[in-house]
Order: structure tokens, then sequence, then C-alpha cells
């Protein structure tokens, strides 16, 4: 009997069986309920410090903590279920880190939107991505965009998450101008403080746990710094006037496409293309990632199906920009419940209803200080960097800093983000000098044409000053 065949007729009697075993084809994928239902506490637990640290990011936006929590638990758990229900695969989403970084300081505080104009920008990227997968273009894309550059980009926002975390443990700060300094220059703060002692408890605290594979190593962090911060002097972290308020969702439907008219045509278009290009690559790895793991691949290292998941990932950045949570997206943290034995929908479904049953808790998020989330920051930065260490088959070759066609690009991409607390600049950039230094060398052929028009756009980007008297 053909594979096709034999899966068919496995699939059938499992559907056969009905409730839970049947709908999720359990017997076909090998696994059962209480397998499926440990491995959805897994993922719920190792993904759990998102409601505490996207609350943190985004408050510098302006945004209110429990709503941020509200909001980050609705997406989480209403998305993570329908990943579950539509793909029957164990993947599940909350609002992406480095994503929401972007909204609060690129696109808040550099770019000076409001707030719901920064998510009018993630509803806009969202719907645009949607499309590109309805329409069956998303190899297209992924053909248009070095594998080079789509490291980079992953890369350079985790040095930016990883920078924002240092600044929020308070270790660096900006030394004041001086004559004979530079004003604005980075510099090591004494290590006397309590806000720092509590953050390098909670990070070594999370590195040791990671170290010995304790899966849910980053929440534990979180939780004991937490703990500590209300032990030392100093009122480094307060309980909430209102402790159990229960969730507030005033930020629901919160969103405005006045970025248009404040940025400019120009500025908001690429603004959209570069936080598409952020949330697709960061999607596309995650899925591929897990899917490895999983078994969700095919002899070519491609998704099996990669359209339903795609198409839930990307209504997740619709769903994230409307309740105002920042881009919600597929987590490699999905990759603990597989670890544990989860291979089919169930898993999503039960962490996505854990999400949903936090939602009476949020309030309590607001007892959780910065500097007890900062080491949560820096550790998923660093975990971000390691994509730079990849180096398989087909597109995925390793990236030779010795060849300058690849170095030059993919190094300003990295450090231009985080330098200029941007990461629309870093991908123009590394856009820019990729065209750039393949036309020097001779190489223009290798450039796909898309790409020159998106480079060309970029430039247009960086000379707005000089071309239009932008004041953006």
């Amino acid at each position: 009997m053909a594979q096709g065949q034999r899966r068919a007729v496995v699939g059938a009697a499992g559907r056969s069986s009905g409730g839970l075993e049947g709908f999720f084809q359990l017997r076909e994928h090998r696994t059962d309920v209480r397998t499926e239902v440990l491995a959805g506490l897994t993922t719920f637990f190792v993904m759990a410090y998102i409601i505490a640290v996207n609350p943190a990011v985004l408050v510098a936006a302006g945004l209110d903590v429990r709503a941020v929590a509200t909001s980050t638990c609705l997406v989480a758990g209403v998305l993570s279920i329908a990943m579950g229900l539509y793909t029957n695969r164990a993947f599940a989403m909350a609002p992406g880190l480095g994503l929401n970084a972007i909204v609060a300081y690129n696109l808040v505080g550099t770019m000076g939107l409001t707030p719901a104009e920064a998510m009018g920008v993630v509803v806009a990227e969202g719907v645009l991505i949607t499309i590109l997968v309805l329409l069956g273009v998303r190899k297209y894309v992924m053909d248009i965009v070095p594998s080079a550059l789509s490291r980079a980009i992953a890369v350079g926002i985790g040095f930016f998450i990883l920078f924002i975390g240092l600044r929020n443990t308070g270790v660096i700060t900006f030394l004041p101008g001086q004559t004979g300094t530079v004003d604005g220059l980075l510099t090591l703060t004494p290590l006397n403080t309590w806000p720092i002692f509590v953050a390098m408890i909670g990070l070594a605290v999370t590195i040791v746990l990671m170290a010995r594979g304790f899966p849910a190593a980053i929440l534990a962090g979180i939780i004991i710094a937490t703990v500590i911060a209300f032990l030392v002097p100093g009122s480094v972290a307060q309980l909430p006037a209102q402790p159990l308020a229960g969730p507030d969702f005033s930020l629901l439907g919160q969103f405005s496409f006045g970025f248009f008219g404040k940025l400019g045509l120009l500025t908001a278009v690429l603004v959209v293309i570069s936080f598409m290009l952020s949330d697709f690559f960061d999607t596309m790895g995650t899925l591929i990632g897990v899917g490895s793991e999983a078994g969700y691949l095919n002899e070519d290292g491609e998704l099996i199906d990669a359209q339903k998941p795609l198409l839930i990932d990307s209504l997740g950045a619709v769903a994230g920009g409307l309740v105002s949570s920042s881009s919600a997206t597929t987590y490699i943290e999905s990759a603990a419940g597989v670890s544990a034995g989860g291979r089919t929908g169930l898993v999503s479904v039960v962490t996505g209803l854990l999400f949903l049953l936090a939602l009476p808790f949020v309030a309590l998020v607001g007892a959780i200080p910065a500097v007890a989330t900062a080491p949560a920051l820096i550790v998923v930065g660093v975990l971000m960097v390691a994509v730079l260490s990849e180096g398989t088959s087909g597109r995925r070759k390793a990236i030779d800093f010795r060849n300058l066609d690849e170095a030059l690009p993919v190094v300003l991409t990295m450090l231009v983000m985080p330098l200029t607390f941007s990461i629309t600049n870093g991908i123009g950039a590394g856009f820019v000098s990729y065209v750039l230094v393949k036309l020097a060398s001779g190489k223009a052929r290798e450039v796909h044409p898309a790409l020159y028009a998106v480079a060309a756009l970029f430039l247009l980007y960086f000379l707005r000053w000089a071309l239009f008297d932008a004041r953006f």
C-alpha cells in the first residue's frame, strides 16, 4: 500500500473513533490525550513569561501594563487555539519579542507615532502578509531576500532586544556630555544598586536553570527576581493598587492608520515592509525549526502543508494590532511541547486555554518590575543570535564573513538596528549595501530584480532629509 493511502486509512480509522482522539488524529501521530495535554502544559509554562515581558516592553510606548497583559493573554489564547484546530500542528502563538520592541522603541519612541498609529502599522503589515500567503507568493518572497540577510535581520533584532534588556537592568547607561567626551556615549553603570542586584540574580538564575535543561527557566527567573525585588530595600517592586482587578479590555480596537499622514507615504510603506520582513522570516525560521523536531518536514526539508500555519500566523499579526498586543507570531518555545511528546493541535489548544485561564490574574503583572523581566530580554536576545550557526543544505548555507558580498550587508544589518534603535534602518542598510556591493563586484545578475526596487526605496528613505526636507 502506498504511503499516502496508508496515512489516509490510519487517519480515517482515527477519525472514526470520535472525540479528541478522532478529531486530532492522535493514533496516526502515535500519541494520546495524556501526552498531548502534558505537552500543552509544558509549552504554556515555557511561554508564560510573555505575559509579563510584553507589557514591560510596550509600557515604553505609553500603554497600560494591565491592559497589555490582558491583550497578550487574549491574543495568545485565541490564536493558539485557532492554530491547533485549523492546522492540527503543535504550534503555539503569542506576541513576538523583537516585534514589540519595534513598536515601542522605533515606531513610537523614534518616529513619534501614537500607540494607536503604531498598532495601525502592525495591522497593515498583517494584512499585507496575509495577502501574500493567500496568493501563494511565500516562496517568491523567500527568493527575493538572500538567506544571509534573512538571518541577519533575526540577529539584528536579537541584539536590539539584548540591548534593551541591558538598559532595563540599569547595567548600561548614557554618559552625560562633558568636555572632551562624546555626548550620549554608553558606559557601564556602577554595580552598586539594589535594582541591578535584583536583575543580576534573575539573570544568574535563568542561566543556571537553562544550562541544566529546566524548561521554564525564563519564567522561573522572572518569578524569583520579583520575589527578591520585594525583599531588598529601596522599593524596587510594589504591589499594584488592585492586584486582583481582573482583565482590562480597553485596548481592543485601539488602532489607527493615521501613520500614513504623519510619516508620509514613502516612509510609511517602508516601515510596513520592514515590519513584514521581520515578522515573515521570524515565522519561517520557527516553523521549520519546530517542524523539524516534530516530523512535519518532507525529504527536502520543506514544511508539509505550510499554507495553513502561515495563514494563521499572518492573521496573528492583524489580531495583535487590533488588540494592541503587537504582532502575534508562532513561538519557537513550541519546541518544548514537541520535546515532551506533543505532535498534534491538541497541544496548542491546551496552551491557548491556559492563556485564557490566566486572564483573571493579569493585574498581578503590575507587581513585576522592569529589572525582573530584563534578564528574559537578555537571554532571548542571545538565543536569537543562534541562527548565525546555521549551515544546512540548500539556501540555508553558512554565512561567509570573508566574502565582502555577504559580510558587509550582514554586519550592517545586525549593528545598525541596535545602534540607531531602528529595525527599519537596519533592514534598509542591509538591502542597500547588498545591492551596491553586488554592482561594484560585477555580480548584478545575482540580485533579484525586485530587490533593486526595494533597495531604491530604502535609498530614498535614507536621503529623505536631503531630497524632501523631511522632518521625521
